[in-house]
């Protein structure tokens, strides 16, 4: 199983295993990560899950859809690195993935 790391906005970090084919707020939410609301149920209708991706991961984790783009407009701090976690679909190859959460979702 891949492990992904999710990094609080306060540092503290947590580490998982996630399921490939599932999401990765799917795998937050399984592991009681804190910070990832996910308030629709993972239906790219809202901003909740919203995480940063380290810029090594970045490519691997795919491009954001249109979809995606216009939901990351009613998170607060977005950055070029942006995503919606459950958006991110867990592979193999996101085996060590690396997540910072913002301060809070909103």
């Amino acid at each position: 199983m891949p492990k992904v790391t999710f990094i609080e906005h306060n540092g503290t970090p947590h580490t998982v295993e996630a399921v490939a084919g599932q999401s990765l707020m799917r795998a937050a939410v399984d592991n009681g990560v804190p910070g990832i609301d996910a308030d629709c149920g993972g239906e790219c209708a809202c901003a909740t899950c919203h995480v940063y991706v380290e810029a090594a991961w970045l490519a691997r984790t795919g491009e954001r859809s249109e979809m995606e783009q216009s939901m990351l407009s009613f998170a607060a701090v977005t950055q070029d690195n942006s995503r919606l976690s459950c958006q991110v679909q867990i592979t193999p190859e996101l085996d060590g993935l690396v997540v910072s959460l913002p301060e809070g979702q909103h």
